[in-house]
């Protein structure tokens, strides 16, 4: 038995002192207990070129910040004059005290805009330069250039200005496919909000085909939470490949500053837009003369419609092409050249989309009967300006 435990000891001894010497000398080899809990970490793999693999949206970044510009406009205002100038007894003793008014005074805003071409056209909000007497654009490279309007549709609130500058030709913006956007996507909001300089948010799609709002005749708005501020107007959203997928438009708040609501109007409706522009120096849309409203379950009842869908003429304009059809108020309209019409905005659509001076058909319902009308569609006039 003694000679056993000789053998134990011994053995052990020799143990110890090979762990003792592996532990000194090449810790690693030992198990993560007995190292004193040190934990193994993973690191990636570095690019051939020696560089770590990109993060982020940086590439997204830098490909569309050099397309997007800062919109400074100059406006000049006529103040009213003092309502007792006409007064000759008024104007005898208090004259000199009132000389200024009628002046003209400046008024400045900001804005932003995206290259969409390499000779310098660019796509932004009619609301941006809308009265404005005077347009600057700035790069992001810091070349400044004065622009001028090509045209403008208040109606999308779409404008297209154009500036020339000497050089290289000009960084233009790619196009995505906004028709292919799904709620959840990532997005990136590229603009220069409050004037403090180009700036880039980050946020998702969270709603799409967003309509009803009051914001433009023609509402077709995608709606993100990427942050939207006053100055972002007119800016590009994008997707994660620095695509443009709409035209930052407008927020949802109160006090000004972003809530995570801002709209978008789509890509592919400003291109559209931007080519009629570019062409012809403005958007020519169908019209028939009518004035709607969607046809809600409680209408349909009121009517015995049952399910049918449509919308229900709450107008006509008298001698507008619907008149001279034998369109009348009361009518429900339920398909326009052979297309439905499930809402107003729908119709809006397929009215604006035909040529004026073609003939098409009108599929209504009149007393729960059903009647079919021709009627020459005519160019839809230009918006009043609005105060």
């Amino acid at each position: 038995m003694r000679k056993y435990w000789l053998l134990f000891a011994q053995a052990t001894t020799i143990v110890l002192a090979i762990l003792f010497v592996i532990h000194t000398l090449r810790p690693e080899l030992l198990p993560t207990a007995a190292r004193g809990g040190v934990v193994t970490l993973y690191e990636s793999a570095a690019n051939e070129d020696g560089k770590l693999p990109p993060a982020g949206f940086s590439d997204a970044a830098k490909k569309v910040m050099p397309t997007v510009v800062n919109i400074f406009t100059t406006t000049l205002v006529k103040s009213p004059s003092h309502p007792f100038m006409d007064d000759p007894t008024f104007r005898y003793f208090f004259g000199g005290q009132f000389d200024d008014d009628g002046e003209p005074q400046q008024t400045s805003s900001l804005g932003s805009g995206v290259i969409v071409s390499q000779d310098g056209y660019i796509l932004t909000n009619h609301h941006v330069i809308e009265s404005a007497d005077k347009i600057e654009v700035a790069l992001s490279d810091g070349r400044h250039a004065k622009g001028r309007i090509i045209g403008s549709d208040p109606e999308t609130d779409l404008a297209i200005i154009k500036i020339d500058l000497p050089g290289a030709p000009l960084s233009a913006i790619t196009f995505g496919h906004s028709d292919q956007a799904h709620v959840g996507d990532i997005v990136l909001a590229v603009g220069n909000p409050f004037g403090v300089g180009e700036t880039v948010t980050m946020g998702i799609i969270s709603g799409l085909k967003r309509s009803h709002l009051g914001l433009n005749t023609f509402e077709n708005f995608i709606q993100t939470d990427a942050a939207i501020n006053p100055g972002n107007s007119g800016g590009a959203l994008v997707d994660v490949s620095g695509n443009l997928i709409g035209i930052n438009s407008a927020i949802y708040s109160p006090n000004g500053g972003s809530l995570g609501i801002g709209f978008a109007i789509p890509a592919s409706t400003a291109k559209k837009i931007m080519e009629q522009i570019i062409q012809t120096g403005s958007v020519t849309r169908g019209w028939i003369g009518v004035g709607v409203q969607d046809l809600t379950p409680e209408l349909a009842e009121s009517f015995k419609l049952g399910d049918v869908q449509g919308v229900l003429i709450s107008e006509v304009v008298r001698g507008g092409p619907a008149d001279k059809a034998g369109v009348k108020r009361g009518d429900i309209l339920t398909m326009i050249n052979d297309k439905a019409l499930p809402d107003s905005n729908t119709m809006l659509e397929v009215i604006s989309a035909i040529p004026p001076g073609k003939t098409v058909p009108l599929k209504l319902l009149r007393n729960q009967s059903e009647k079919v009308l021709e009627v020459k569609v005519g160019k839809r006039p230009k918006p009043k300006p609005q105060d």
